[in-house]
């Protein structure tokens, strides 16, 4: 159906593509997995014909024997969404927000049919319950800031299999997505691609998930193909130490390593598989929980009013109900639970950025729901936050000393200019970074550095409680295993005490000692983190557990 042979790719003096040459079978799923810069999206932009100018391109894209390299723009573009179509990774910035769900969907059609407009809509809305959208109808007026990201990305899907196309290229269609949506997604790609007999390109990083879709797999890394296989061969007797760490690099729920293994140890040879040992676990929670709790919610609630124009009837929304629960110094506190059900709206009244409808936020004592401004300031150095994302939380035009040493300045840490750089220095490297960092600007740096940028801000308040929310999610695994490492090192050098969110449940409950299961405003199950993992109480518990990909 496909073949790719010796593509090499480059933009200026910079080869990101190294004569790689695949084959997609007729009515097969071949995956390829890599971490962010591997060449998996550049390899897929170049056979849609995607690629900028400014690329310089050799070798060959066969589709049906005929070379996609040397076709006109017409050519590409009768086949581009037609014969070969493409789900975007990320879905907000792929819809557009001016333009409405159905709208968009309905456009495909009219490029490539000759359909009356009563025909495309039915069609439309055909396709909108063929990817199972709830309320086909009223979704087809919707805009995308309206519907939920899972929706937006079937929204996505039904664009992409509006023509019926015969190669489906999904480039990481179910990153940043919940687990129990991202299971969704996959068996929604499955069926449809058995319905419409597609050969698929399934684009991701996580090759636990990339085997429960794909029949094949190629391994990526650095512009590279560095092993091919089946699904199974690949997973259960990976040759390449890169393949190796891929597949060890993310938590499976199984084992707690004291280190998760990272590619650069793989590669080195110095992974280390030392478990922590049910002693070690006992006597760690014995002693942080002897003490009195630093942090405890009681009762919380939060609402919000939504409707407020003349012709709408105020409504209440409960974010967050009658919500309990203690916080011990030295431990980290796990919370989970699909997106809306409450995780970030209950740190950010935790932050006292929101204030809550009802109950207690008992801090070190001290009712923190009754403080005044002055007490909150004061307040903001003792608890800190490591946002999801690293680059919108970060002022592109501040260098990254400065993004640093702004907060320092602002809470009185350190007296001279002179003294804060050296402090911020010494910071940078502790998380991985160089001191010649302090002044360059995010956009020099990669996700999982300007991570660690996030993490450097946070501690350099040295705060006692850090709410780390989703700070991980979307992240290669590799870089996430990094980052993991990285904050359970600073936990046991400086003692912080974290709350950990998270819709992945096997990551949360690496990192958790207590783990708090929310659904729907409310805490399902509070226990153990072994404990919720290995014994679900909930319905709802157990449907998150088993959404997350296990590998073969």
């Amino acid at each position: 159906m496909l073949h790719v042979k010796n593509l090499s790719i480059s933009f200026n003096t910079n080869q990101v593509l190294h004569n790689i040459s695949f084959s997609l079978k007729e009515n097969e799923i071949l995956g390829i997995v890599g971490e962010s810069g591997s060449g998996k999206s550049i390899s897929a932009l170049a056979i849609m014909g995607l690629l900028a100018e400014t690329a310089k391109i050799n070798g060959e894209i066969l589709y049906r024997d005929k070379d996609l390299l040397i076709d006109t723009d017409s050519e590409i573009q009768k086949l581009r969404g037609n014969e070969i179509a493409m789900i975007f990774q990320e879905p907000m910035r792929s819809l557009n927000p001016t333009l409405t769900c159905g709208f968009q969907v309905a456009e495909v059609f009219q490029r490539h049919t000759s359909l009356s407009h009563k025909q495309i809509k039915k069609e439309v809305l055909n396709l909108f319950d063929k990817v199972k959208l709830p309320r086909p109808e009223q979704l087809y007026s919707a805009y995308p800031h309206e519907i939920s990201g899972g929706q937006k990305q079937r929204v996505m899907i039904a664009m992409a299999i509006a023509c019926k196309p015969k190669i489906l290229i999904a480039d990481e269609p179910t990153t940043a997505l919940d687990v129990t949506v991202q299971k969704e997604i996959i068996i929604l790609l499955k069926e449809l691609q058995k319905a419409y007999k597609m050969s698929v390109l399934f684009i991701t990083h996580d090759l636990s998930l990339i085997s429960e879709i794909a029949d094949h797999i190629m391994v990526m890394y650095k512009g590279n193909i560095i092993e091919k296989g089946t699904a199974q061969s690949l997973f259960t007797k990976p040759k390449e130490n890169y393949t190796k760490a891929l597949i060890n690099a993310k938590p499976n729920g199984k084992k707690r390593l004291k280190t998760l293994p990272t590619v650069s140890s793989f590669i080195n040879g110095t992974t280390n598989f030392t478990e922590y040992t049910e002693e070690e676990r006992k006597q760690f929670h014995t002693t942080i929980y002897q003490k009195k709790p630093l942090l405890e919610v009681m009762q919380l609630s939060k609402e919000f009013t939504s409707g407020t124009s003349w012709f709408k009837k105020k409504k209440k929304i409960k974010a967050v109900t009658n919500v309990s629960f203690k916080i011990y110094e030295g431990e980290t506190v796990g919370l989970v639970g699909e997106s809306g059900c409450g995780k970030t709206t209950l740190s950010r009244t935790i932050l006292r950025l929101e204030k809550p409808t009802s109950g207690k936020i008992i801090y070190r004592g001290e009712d923190i729901v009754k403080y005044s401004k002055k007490q909150l300031k004061n307040l903001r150095k003792e608890i800190q936050i490591i946002f999801q994302d690293p680059f919108s939380s970060l002022n592109p035009k501040i260098s990254v000393g400065n993004a640093i040493t702004e907060p320092m300045v602002v809470h009185g840490i350190l007296k001279t200019a002179k003294e804060r750089k050296e402090y911020v220095c010494d910071l940078l490297e502790k998380v991985g970074l160089k001191a010649e960092h302090f002044d360059r600007f995010p956009h020099e740096f990669s996700g999982g550095q300007r991570q660690r940028i996030g993490i450097a801000r946070t501690i350099a308040l040295q705060p006692k409680l850090i709410i780390c929310d989703e700070s991980v999610s979307a992240l290669d695994v590799s870089v996430q295993a990094q980052v993991l490492n990285l904050l359970n090192k600073l936990k046991r050098e400086f003692n912080f005490t974290y709350i950990f969110i998270s819709h992945d449940l096997s990551v949360v409950k690496y990192m958790a000692d207590q783990l708090i299961v929310m659904n729907k405003g409310k805490i399902e199950e509070i226990e153990d983190a072994d404990t919720v993992y290995s014994s679900p109480k909930t319905a709802y518990t157990k449907s998150l557990i088993d959404a997350i990909p296990k590998g073969i």
